[in-house]
């Protein structure tokens, strides 16, 4: 095990301005933990964004490393559940917000956040899942568990790392998609990815604001909030459930209570970091079995650490389609 690695450092100056680029520092600047791991792929998310942005977002300790998933192979533990040679993932937890995370060549986590690596996963095809990933087959099992009807299963955001893969699990389920984006352009990488309907943002966000409408969704993965996730509710077949995921449209619900009372639907938050072990190994099994991986390759787009900084500008404007994978050793 090498003692001087490479990552992405976000420091911020006596002024409050923060300032990320690429470091060698040492294993000594690692905090603490059981399992210490050669990191060998991350991903880029919204939340990544906001670390590596201006003001922090939501760091709250400098320096700070970036990156809140990773996946990798155990260099040393001392726990008796992971050995040296192991592949190991890692999503959740708050890593790479108020813990340091996977834009570096080493972690160092305790081994209570790891989950072992699915058989038929490599580690760059579960940061192709990463965290957006898991979050969208926690968001497709908690509709399987709650009640999905015969309709359509709306995915909105889907061209975002979420809807992507929820789109693509769908469909390989045997269920019809339909997926909301404001990019026409994304019509032909949805359709690749199984949607079977590909609906215009406004088409959402431009119907009657009556708390009930017609019943069009047998159930849906929401990563967008605010008032689309309000009009969805109101379309919703009775009985069925919205798995919400996400905030990019506001934490505010312009809702009613009607769509519960009157047609039953459920909705059902998904929270990614405090996951139960059994549920996150649950998961990434899934994952494993029902996500198409031939699917992976046309979400992923590759990054290495100095890549970092553009892509999390690019992330916060809503500019970057499906997947980025980081390698961090390229």
């Amino acid at each position: 095990m090498t003692d001087m690695f490479n990552a992405l450092v976000v420091e911020k100056d006596d002024a409050g301005k923060t300032s990320a680029s690429v470091q060698e520092i040492g294993l000594d600047r690692l905090p603490e933990g059981d399992v210490t791991v050669a990191v060998e792929y991350s991903t880029v998310n919204y939340k990544d964004g906001l670390c590596i942005g201006p003001g922090g977002g939501l760091v709250r300790n400098y320096p700070h490393v970036p990156g809140i998933d990773f996946a990798g192979t155990v260099e040393a533990s001392e726990d008796d559940r992971y050995k040296p040679g192991d592949k190991v993932v890692l999503t959740g937890w708050r890593v790479g917000e108020n813990r340091w995370g996977g834009y570096a060549q080493k972690a160092r986590v305790k081994a209570d956040m790891l989950v072992p690596l699915p058989e038929g996963l490599s580690t760059r095809q579960a940061m192709a899942v990463g965290t957006a990933g898991f979050t969208a087959m926690l968001a497709v099992m908690a509709l399987e568990d709650h009640g999905i009807g015969d309709g359509p299963v709306l995915v909105t955001g889907a061209a975002g790392g979420v809807g992507s893969v929820a789109t693509a699990i769908l469909a390989n389920l045997g269920y019809k998609v339909a997926g909301v984006t404001g990019r026409p352009e994304s019509a032909d990488y949805l359709t690749s990815l199984g949607a079977t309907q590909i609906v215009p943002r406004e088409d959402i966000n431009e119907t009657t604001k009556r708390p009930l409408e017609t019943e069009n969704w047998g159930g849906c993965v929401d990563a967008v909030g605010g008032e689309m996730l309000a009009r969805v509710l109101g379309q919703i077949q009775y009985g069925c459930s919205v798995a919400a995921v996400g905030l990019a449209g506001g934490a505010t619900l312009p809702a009613t209570v009607v769509p519960f009372l009157l047609r039953g639907v459920n909705l059902l938050g998904i929270d990614s970091v405090m996951q139960p072990y059994d549920n996150r190994l649950r998961a990434w099994t899934r994952i494993a079995k029902d996500l198409p991986m031939d699917k992976l390759d046309s979400m992923v787009r590759p990054a290495t650490l100095s890549d970092l900084p553009q892509l999390g500008a690019d992330i916060l404007k809503g500019q970057v389609q499906g997947r980025v994978v980081v390698d961090v050793n390229a």
